[in-house]
């Protein structure tokens, strides 16, 4: 089973332990940030300050992260969590 937790106000929440995103695959794009490779669905990705889930590529367990639009943009929550995603989990491909 997947494991969760919630922080903030308007909270982010991240599972750790999900499926790889349906919408994934050969064809999608992924960026790669402080060694971590994370899928966001094209139709998030629009510039403006929306919610967004972004989800690890490559790792086992795979962790999603949904993020609030206020928390916007997302490369900043990939950031502050890429030394918690790479100490608790494994890369067993790359991205892209």
């Amino acid at each position: 089973g997947a494991y969760a937790a919630a922080w903030g106000a308007s909270p982010v929440v991240l599972r750790c332990g999900v499926q790889e995103p349906a919408a994934f695959d050969e064809y999608s794009s992924c960026q790669i940030t402080n060694g971590v490779a994370w899928f966001i669905p094209e139709e998030q990705i629009t510039g403006e300050p929306v919610a967004v889930t972004m989800t690890t590529v490559g790792r086992s367990p795979v962790v999603e992260v949904r993020l609030p639009a206020d928390r916007f943009p997302p490369a900043n929550a990939m950031v502050d969590l890429a030394p918690a995603i790479k100490k608790s989990t494994r890369r067993t491909s790359t991205c892209g």
